[in-house]
């Protein structure tokens, strides 16, 4: 059986590019790597490997919660489970719609690989942290959120992938990671069976009424450090996405809350603000009160997931760099939990022993 690297070189044999020059670019929390390939005539491209994890299973089309809880946690959070063809299915669907996903020119899925365009290495993140205006940038990301909500997507994208919906479960599957693993990175917090029963009391009709609002495609990941500027394009098109393979239908709310009140870098308030008036300006139907209650509960609900996901990481993964984005994720829901609505978690936190986290 050949190595991993021996069926990489193949595929890239197979593809023409084996006279390409590999350079591997640095990771992240995933499992996915990624190389930029030059070719001899100076022109670059993307090497996707994403080692296929057969022995996880996304979620299927029409799986009963029974089904999804059997096959185990990515079925139940509704993850892409590493398949090639999520990314393939979702990049056809953006670039259809006039947004700037990567060209897709060679793709394996049986063993995890394609070579798509090189969107470059201009991310948000470090334009801005070289002195960039962050203002005119994030106006166009939110261009990109109202281009996307202007539209219905489809139930089934490009290599048969289901374009799923975020649902009560995997919804309260994200919540949980938070209860389940905090503690166990902090030993000072200790969760009784009834301090979970609360939690599950509070977040069941907030869960309940973002599933309602399940209406449009969402990259899931969308903030900073997977937005990339094309200042040579047009419109939309300048903002370049990529990391979009867990991509579902959601409540609208979604793509803006990650992008706005991100776990990598402080969004100040004003910007905050001003990115919001520019969406609802775009989109001037949108009843504003309603979708902010439901922006405010499910930016709560995705800071205590991500929380729960660094304390997974430090803790299980031996990785304490994730300990220093913690702060920044108590400090949005500490801001959110004073907001109308979110009394009911606004005491629960306070009552189970969070109160210096909170800074309340």
């Amino acid at each position: 059986m050949m190595d991993r690297e021996a069926i990489k070189r193949h595929f890239l044999l197979s593809a023409g590019f084996s006279d390409a020059e590999r350079h591997p670019l640095p990771g992240d929390a995933s499992t996915r790597r990624y190389e930029r390939l030059t070719r001899t005539d100076g022109r670059t491209f993307m090497l996707m490997d994403q080692v296929p994890a057969l022995d996880i299973q996304p979620c299927r089309r029409n799986e009963t919660e029974a089904e999804r809880q059997a096959s185990g946690y990515t079925a139940m959070a509704r993850l892409s489970a590493g398949r090639i063809e999520a990314f393939v299915g979702a990049a056809h669907y953006l670039r259809d719609q006039g947004l700037s996903a990567p060209e897709i020119f060679e793709v394996d899925t049986a063993n995890g690989f394609l070579i798509s365009e090189d969107l470059g290495n201009d991310l948000f993140a470090r334009l801005i942290e070289a002195g960039a205006d962050e203002t005119p940038l994030y106006l166009s990301a939110i261009e990109v959120q109202a281009r996307l909500h202007d539209l219905t997507p489809p139930a089934v994208l490009d290599h048969d992938w289901p374009l799923l919906s975020y649902d009560d479960m995997a919804l309260k599957t994200g919540a949980n990671l938070f209860v389940e693993w905090y503690p166990k990175y902090d030993g000072s917090v200790s969760l009784s069976e009834s301090a979970v029963a609360e939690w599950e009391a509070q977040w069941a009709p907030l869960r309940q009424r973002a599933e309602a609002g399940v209406t449009v495609f969402i990259h899931r990941d969308y903030h900073a450090e997977n937005l990339l500027w094309l200042p040579h394009r047009e419109g939309v098109a300048r903002v370049g996405l990529v990391d979009f393979q867990d991509c579902l239908r959601a409540h609208p709310s979604w793509d803006l809350l990650s992008l706005l009140q991100d776990a990598r870098r402080d969004v100040s308030r004003d910007l905050e603000t001003v990115c919001l008036d520019h969406y609802f300006a775009l989109r001037p139907n949108i009843d504003r009160a309603a979708f902010m209650q439901d922006y405010v509960a499910l930016a709560t609900l995705n800071e205590a997931r991500i929380l729960g996901v660094f304390a997974r990481l430090v803790t299980r993964d031996n990785k304490p760099r994730y300990e220093a984005f913690m702060p920044r994720m108590w400090g949005h829901i500490a801001r959110n939990i004073r907001q109308p609505g979110m009394e009911g978690l606004r005491d629960w936190f306070l009552r189970h022993g969070f109160e210096d986290r909170l800074a309340i």
